[in-house]
């Protein structure tokens, strides 16, 4: 792939939202890191080869092979005639970058600013997004197969505008990962800003409407419902309903028609597009309620319904280990004391995942245990 050197920045904050790093080939062999390279998460930029004297057909042909099979290079478009050229028998096609076409939403007459939403992706972004949301979201396999299943019919059936919003029901006990869907989606394209979370815990009472969506005009009390505040000020196309079966029946209606008309009003009559937009629902709901719990006409406006399963241990472990690298790492580039290089294996060795089902008593115990081995250490 062929980039402008003025995109390049661009490019490079691009697919770093997206999980992925664009790393120099003079680096890569420096460090001798080719075998640690992973094809969906890794961009090598060829440019430092090209077009010097060292960078022979011959060169190339030896170099490239070492690379994993799928990786991407690019390299400056200036170099265009030297790549056709080293590189014909080793590339089957050359595509050109273009920044702006892919990845953000365009600001509209009542916009909420630039929104990454998941129906902007290329198909190579899209590839990459879901390696990595499958990478960051631990366990539930099943899930994540259907996922992607359910989000690339969405993807098409929104370009022929046919499906404005992709609705997820997600149902199981608490602590076991239903939310973590949202916060992965949104870190996955790329959020900076907070995700746009609401809890229906929140909102049992009869005015619950107005606090959501606003005061209606006469009325004294909060002009700007939460509802609204918070989706104007994130940055991805992720709406989290949390606790969804504590809601109160005139909200239900309220989503309802959200979901069908794919936007949302606010009590003052300002409208917010949400087309291209996901929204998860997460219940404590078992399977054998939900029919009762929820009318048939709200059920059938879930695109997906899903039950999630408490993790298993494997995962759990992966969990951990991964959690604690991020504390250690942490710890080590705030404090002028560094952690013995032993410390991750100690501190994941004294925890026993066997004893948690939910993930967030398990985060809880990950802290209890590493500030324990702070006194110690």
């Amino acid at each position: 792939m062929l980039y402008k050197i003025e995109d390049f920045h661009g490019y490079v904050t691009q697919q770093k939202s997206l999980g992925r790093n664009v790393l120099s080939v003079t680096y890569v062999l420096k460090m001798e890191e080719i075998a640690k390279l992973e094809p969906s998460l890794d961009i090598i930029d060829l440019s430092a080869y090209l077009g010097i004297d060292l960078g022979t057909q011959a060169l190339f042909e030896q170099l490239i092979p070492l690379f994993p099979l799928g990786i991407t290079f690019i390299a400056d478009i200036k170099y265009e005639k030297e790549v056709r050229e080293k590189l014909r028998f080793l590339i089957d096609n050359i595509q050109y970058i273009d920044i702006d076409s892919n990845s953000k939403k365009k600001q509209s007459d009542n916009s909420i600013g630039v929104v990454n939403r998941i129906v902007d992706l290329s198909q190579d972004n899209i590839d990459v997004f879901f390696a990595n949301f499958n990478k960051k979201l631990y366990g539930h396999e099943k899930f994540k197969i259907e996922f992607q299943n359910v989000v690339n019919t969405f993807r098409v059936f929104n370009k022929i505008g046919e499906h404005n919003i992709l609705s997820l029901f997600l149902m199981g006990e608490s602590g076991i990962g239903k939310t973590e869907v949202a916060r992965t989606l949104h870190q996955c394209l790329g959020g900076k800003r907070k995700l746009a979370k609401i809890n229906f815990g929140n909102y049992t009472s009869k005015d619950a409407l107005n606090s959501l969506i606003g005061s209606p005009r006469g009325y004294i009390g909060s002009e700007n419902g939460e509802l609204f505040m918070k989706v104007k000020d994130s940055d991805t196309g992720i709406i989290l309903i949390d606790e969804f079966e504590k809601g109160d029946a005139i909200i239900y209606n309220y989503f309802l028609d959200v979901l069908e008309n794919g936007k949302m009003t606010s009590s003052q009559g300002e409208d917010i597009d949400l087309n291209g937009y996901i929204i998860i629902f997460t219940s404590n709901l078992t399977p054998q309620n939900f029919d009762n719990f929820l009318s048939p006409e709200l059920r059938s406006r879930f695109n997906y319904i899903g039950i999630f399963q408490a993790l298993m241990n494997q995962d759990k472990n992966k969990f951990v280990k991964r959690r604690m690298s991020d504390i250690i790492r942490k710890y080590n580039d705030s404090f002028s004391t560094t952690l013995p290089n032993n410390a991750h294996s100690l501190l994941c060795n004294r925890i026993d995942v066997n004893k948690y089902t939910n993930m967030r008593d398990l985060n809880q115990r990950i802290r209890e245990v590493f500030v324990d081995f702070l006194d110690e250490f």
